[in-house]
């Protein structure tokens, strides 16, 4: 794996308005070079404790100390793996951060992916009842959707994601060279978010995913620099319209309803998140498709473009019952009741309840789910 260049290029900026909330995005190539300096200019903290992985941080956390010298760091080590996301291991860190002097003057900085995102920043909205929450992504998946928008969570045995709150980040910090070390099934984990948004807002993105699979394979610099901006564009204006998803927001759900299901249903162990919400796309398309909701080849473009990003679009080894039974008991059903997002085109879906559990179980046993 290359190291990320060190001389930062250009970057662009995405805002995210919320009003009193509201803070920007940076992305560009080289940025861990002056994270120290853009974090200063978003807060002003006594201290800023690093949460981050092993890995994360032999690659790339001397660039990042080495940026920040207005204020003393500390870094504090999680594991790896989505099993992390626990009460259990935020106790762990509530310790570490109180045997470390943190309080309300410090920062929280989240340096990883999706999980580091998620744990730190449900640590950050609930240590001394809130503290400053600075989100330096590290993974495609992280950089494209989980660093944006304020979802905080941790797991429950029962069901991923159940245990959180809405806590928007002071600043985001998207170093695009930081994904030339990360690996080939990672990065395209993230690609199932890129397509996501393409799906339920942008036909024409959706378009230039369909062109340039060899850029985005290749992970040319130019070609991911603008599924990061676009995809965060996206995201960003959905969150200003319904930050608590009290209604649009709950269309970046696209996939999630069945991916969660089984990523609970797999131990989150055998699946990437991108991996499930691949498979979940596919199937919420089929579901879509038995419904007459959306032609028969737009569902094709849907499950063509995952394909060729080398993403699966099958369920494994699972039953269509128990995928059922896990989407009961996931967050966003009311009454037990899933609530899905279908697409209606490329580029449009809708947000619905009653969709009937035959056409569900068809659907899901269509993708590979057994009887």
């Amino acid at each position: 794996m290359n190291s990320p260049q060190q001389d930062a290029e250009p970057s662009t900026r995405v805002s995210v308005d919320l009003g009193p909330r509201s803070y920007q995005i940076h992305i560009g190539s080289g940025l861990l070079n002056r994270a120290g300096k853009l974090i200063g200019s978003a807060a002003e903290p006594v201290r800023g404790f690093i949460i981050t992985h092993p890995l994360v941080d032999r690659l790339h956390g001397e660039a990042l100390r080495r940026s920040i010298t207005a204020f003393p760091t500390h870094t504090l080590l999680v594991p790896s793996g989505e099993r992390q996301k626990s009460l259990r291991r935020a106790s762990l860190l509530y310790d570490q951060l109180l045997d470390s002097g943190a309080d309300r003057s410090s920062a929280i900085i989240a340096f990883g992916g999706g999980v580091i995102g998620d744990l730190a920043g449900f640590v950050a909205a609930t240590y001394m009842r809130g503290t400053t929450y600075i989100q330096i992504p590290t993974t495609l998946l992280a950089q494209v959707d989980a660093s944006v928008g304020g979802k905080v969570a941790v797991d429950h045995p029962k069901a991923k994601n159940l245990i959180g709150a809405f806590y928007q980040p002071s600043l985001v910090v998207a170093d695009t060279s930081v994904l030339r070390t990360l690996r080939a099934r990672d990065y395209r984990a993230g690609l199932a978010e890129v397509v996501k948004h393409g799906v339920i807002a942008d036909a024409a993105f959706f378009s230039w995913l369909e062109n340039n699979i060899s850029a985005l394979r290749r992970r040319e610099p130019g070609a991911v620099a603008h599924v990061v901006r676009r995809s965060c564009e996206i995201k960003a204006d959905v969150v200003r319209r319904d930050e608590r998803e009290s209604g649009l927001r709950a269309v970046l759900n696209f996939g999630h309803t069945i991916g969660h299901a089984l990523e609970s249903l797999t131990g989150y162990k055998a699946l990437r998140h991108g991996e499930a919400i691949a498979i979940g796309m596919v199937a919420a398309s089929r579901l879509a498709q038995h419904l007459g909701m959306i032609r028969q080849d737009d569902f094709e473009r849907v499950q063509e473009l995952l394909t060729v990003l080398h993403l699966p679009v099958s369920i494994p080894a699972i039953s269509a019952e128990d995928i059922l039974a896990a989407m009961r008991a996931d967050k966003k059903a009311i009454d037990g009741v899933p609530r899905f997002v279908l697409p209606t085109a490329i580029g449009r879906v809708e947000v619905g309840f009653d969709v009937p559990q035959s056409a569900v179980q068809t659907a899901l046993v269509d993708v590979g789910a057994s009887t």
